[in-house]
């Protein structure tokens, strides 16, 4: 859906919004990102974002000097959940250009991040089997690990419920399944840190999943 997404968003930013598309390694992406835009601050979107229409550019107030960025909430369409996961972001380019390493890719900005109460959309990444458990898997892995944004831990745990309990939406059971699997894969690992950069090489993840799922469609 990446393409109608895309379109989406430029219908409601309004102008061009350009678009990074087949880079491999997630931190490699937002690098990039940093180098195609034009402009200090800029808003960043995952390409399964679907942003509400009614979401206002305009009204949006600038970042202050020390904030690296500011996260919309989005709504998550198998569990119910709204919070920053998948969200729309503003961000700054010489931010992403100074990124640290962190499992949690933009956990590692310097500077300050700031969390908005506006739900600025949908994120739509249960389009397949495999998307909807990478999701899952991902999340509640760094969820169990201990939230990088400085999330408190019933915060945490909720939520890592709530993902092991997804019933709604298309490829819920998959999210279910990677959640709980992401959780066992945290506890595995605690005590060996370099396994939780697996997170972020798709290639690791696509062959976890069919070693586990079988080899299921991974196009929507």
């Amino acid at each position: 859906m990446a393409g109608s997404l895309h379109a989406r968003l430029q219908r409601t930013l309004g102008g061009m919004v350009k678009r990074v598309h087949g880079v491999h390694g997630m931190r490699r992406a937002y690098r990039l990102c940093a180098e195609v835009v034009d402009r200090e601050q800029f808003f960043l979107s995952d390409g399964d974002f679907a942003i509400d229409t009614g979401f206002d550019p305009a009204v949006v107030a600038p970042l202050d000097e020390g904030v690296s960025m500011r996260v919309w909430r989005a709504v998550n369409p198998v569990n119910g959940l709204t919070y920053g996961y998948g969200g729309l972001k503003l961000i700054r380019r010489s931010a992403l250009r100074e990124m640290g390493e962190a499992v949690d890719v933009l956990a590692a900005l310097p500077g300050r991040i700031e969390f908005a109460e506006q739900c600025a959309g949908v994120t739509r990444f249960n389009q397949s089997p495999f998307h909807a458990w990478k999701a899952g898997f991902r999340e509640c892995v760094m969820l169990a690990r201990g939230s990088e944004y400085g999330m408190a831990d019933d915060d945490a745990r909720r939520r890592v419920e709530a993902w092991t309990m997804s019933r709604d939406g298309e490829f819920a059971a998959y999210a279910a399944a990677g959640a709980q699997e992401g959780v066992d894969f945290a506890r595995g690992a605690a005590g060996a840190p370099k396994l939780f950069d697996h997170l972020n090489d798709p290639t690791w993840l696509r062959d976890r999943f069919t070693a586990t799922h079988g080899d299921q469609a991974v196009s929507g």
